[in-house]
This record gives structure tokens, C-alpha cells and sequence, in this order.
């Protein structure tokens, strides 16, 4: 069975984790996964690119399993996030919109993949048939060899003779928490105030934090090699703490900002996957402090408290002076832990962070697994 091949291939080059979201083609492998391996049902494929750097930065070896039309939402994270780091990730994807298919939309973008990967200069094989399995492995070893991301494109003539056995639906009923809300007064701290509060309890934990200057205020106001510096890559922040958070026994905190988690369908993934030792802190401005302040959804009229809560994050807290956001980081509460911070608008005036990617990568790698 070509599934029961893919999955040999795992176990002998050591993958740990699969981050995937199904395909109907694919779906006995896909189900095979969910009984064999650690992983993490996505609901956008961007997402478990944050996972995946994640995991690898913890020391784990992880892998995804897509259908080929979410390489399309990947792409930025990819080059961003993977290119800039030199980090691996294999991808196994059922390439739609090249044989027998019947949905008209799947193939203006898969049947363009070849060249789209080629001009993104990201290594891919085409697997037409079990004559070709071995390059499935091929991009695996390459993929960890050179610390970059590879597509397997698997067509799904592969697939053709797997089924996958029914679901079983356990009893739904539950009890919805209240959602939490309230008054949100004129806030008192900037961002770079809560930082400078946030940074002294950080302790031994590792830290991520958001794209632009949030990294940059985070690196001026204590600098340690548990800190992971964004330089890019939007909306990746706490997808790269849950991969940490689920790799790692180590406290994760990520330090990220309304506009990329109004952006990212990564809070339900947290929810249901319910790492104990994961915080994410939302430094809430209301705008997108490192483009100049844009208004963003979140100033007036979306609340993050109550998407958080509403998603299954059920320790989410609203906080909005320094002796609140001091209290809710030394509540040892197991997480997943949401505190949403209520700050005002305004950017530190501190310099560029003086580190490379590799030396950010390279030494948060080594810091994340010494203890």
C-alpha cells in the first residue's frame, strides 16, 4: 500500500511531527497519521510553517502532509520564515489539478505548481506512481541536508485504491464558558512599557516574539539567547510557540500583537491541542505599530479576550496596567494562557538588532536544549 510506504519513510528518517490538513484523496494517509505520530490539525496550511520552525527549533524533525493547493497560502511564510533561518521542512502534498480531476478550480494554481516552486527556487519531485517513491525520501534527506524547505507533489493516481474508515464522532455536548469582556479603559502602558514588564519574569522560558520592532524593543530591553527574534513572516509568531510548546518541556511565551493574531486561524489549533506550558501575550495597540500605526480591527471594534475564549482558550485574561500584566505572567496556571494586554499606540526609538538570522537561529537552538 503506497500510504503504508509514506509512513516507512517517516519512521526511517526520523519524523516526529506532522502538522497536516486533509485531502479526500488523501485521506487514508492522512488518517494514518493521526494514529502514528505526534500531530497537529491545521486549519491554514500557513500556519503549521510557524509550527513546524517551531518543532525544529526544539529538536524535533518535523514533516507536513497537505493538498497541494495550500502551497499557494505558504509561499511568503516559506521564503520569510524557512529561507531566512535555514530551516528544513519536507512537504508531502496530494498535487490536485493534474490527473482526473474534477473540480475546475483546483487547476488554474496546481497544475502551474512546477514552475511557481521552481521560481521560488524551492526543491520538488513529482511522484506519479510507487516507480518514483524513493524521491519522497529524497526530499526529506535534501530538505534537512541543506536546512531548507522540499515539495514531494504526490499524484493522487498513488491514492487510488485507499479508503478511509468512518469517523468516530464522540458526544459533542459541553458547556460554553462565559465569554470574557468589559470596560476598556484609556490605556496607560506603549508597548515597549510592557515589554520592559514582561521582560524580567521571563525567567528560563522560551520567548518568540512579533515581526518588526516588538523584536527590537524585546532585544533592547533584555537580551538573551532564549529569545527568538522575528525578522519577517506575519502572523507566525505563536504558530512557532505552539511547535515549541508541543516540542519542548521548556515554558513558551510568545510575545505577539493584535494585527497578526486577527490574522491567523492558529488560536482554535491551540485550543484543541492544549499545551500546558504555552502563554501567548497579546500586545493590543489597535493598530500595526511597525507600518506606522495603521488602525487595525482590534482598536474599536474586535476584542482578542473574547476570540480567545470563544476559540477554547479558557485561562484568557484582560489586562491593561503593569501590575496586572506582572500578576497574570506569575499566575503558574497550566496553560494555554491568553493575556491580552490593552496598551496605546507608540514605537520605542531603539536600534536594529545586531544579530543575523543564523546566529539568532544558532544560539536559541542551543539555549532551547540545555537545561
Amino acid at each position: 500500500m503506497f500510504e503504508e510506504a509514506i509512513l516507512t519513510i517517516f519512521r526511517e528518517e526520523g519524523i516526529d511531527t506532522i502538522p497536516h490538513l486533509p485531502c479526500d484523496r488523501a485521506s487514508l494517509l492522512c488518517a494514518r497519521i493521526t494514529e502514528e505520530f505526534t500531530h497537529i490539525p491545521l486549519l491554514r496550511e500557513e500556519d503549521g510553517v510557524g509550527v513546524s520552525a517551531g518543532v525544529y527549533l526544539a529538536g524535533g524533525r518535523p514533516a507536513m502532509v497537505i493538498q497541494s493547493s495550500g502551497l499557494g497560502n505558504m509561499l511568503n511564510a516559506l521564503l520569510s520564515l524557512h529561507g531566512t533561518y535555514s530551516l528544513p521542512l519536507p512537504i508531502i502534498a496530494s498535487w490536485r489539478g493534474v490527473y482526473n480531476e474534477a473540480i475546475p478550480a483546483q487547476v488554474p494554481f496546481n497544475s502551474r505548481l512546477p514552475e511557481i516552486l521552481k521560481g521560488a527556487g524551492i526543491p520538488y519531485a513529482a511522484v506519479m506512481g510507487e516507480e518514483d517513491l524513493p524521491s519522497i525520501r529524497e526530499m526529506i534527506r535534501l530538505s534537512y541536508a541543506e536546512g531548507r524547505p522540499t515539495v514531494a507533489l504526490v499524484s493522487p493516481a498513488c491514492f487510488a485504491g485507499g479508503t478511509c474508515p468512518p469517523p468516530v464522532f464522540p458526544d459533542r455536548s459541553r458547556i460554553i464558558p462565559e465569554i470574557p469582556g468589559g470596560r476598556i479603559k484609556p490605556p496607560q502602558m506603549t508597548r515597549y512599557d510592557a515589554i520592559q514588564a514582561l521582560s524580567p519574569h521571563l525567567g528560563d522560558a522560551l520567548a518568540v516574539s512579533n515581526i518588526g520592532i516588538p523584536s527590537k524593543e524585546l532585544y533592547a530591553t533584555g537580551d538573551r539567547a532564549e529569545n527568538f527574534y522575528m525578522l519577517g513572516s506575519y502572523t507566525q509568531a505563536s504558530p512557532i510557540g505552539l511547535g515549541l510548546a508541543l516540542r519542548s518541556g521548556r515554558e513558551v511565551v510568545v510575545i505577539d500583537g493584535d494585527g497578526s493574531l486577527l490574522g491567523t486561524a492558529i488560536l482554535p489549533v491551540i485550543a484543541s491541542v492544549r499545551p500546558e506550558n504555552l502563554t501567548i501575550i497579546c500586545l493590543d495597540n489597535g493598530t500595526f505599530g511597525s507600518t506606522g500605526n495603521q488602525i487595525t480591527q482590534g482598536y474599536a471594534t474586535t476584542d482578542l479576550a473574547q476570540i480567545a475564549q470563544a476559540a477554547g482558550i479558557s485561562h484568557t485574561r484582560q489586562v491593561q496596567t503593569k501590575a496586572d500584566l506582572t500578576a497574570a505572567i506569575q499566575d503558574r496556571t497550566p496553560g494555554p494562557r491568553f493575556i491580552h494586554t490593552i496598551i496605546r499606540p507608540g514605537n520605542a526609538d531603539v536600534p536594529n538588532i545586531p544579530l543575523s538570522p543564523v546566529e539568532i537561529r544558532d544560539r536559541f537552538m542551543q539555549a532551547a536544549v540545555l537545561r
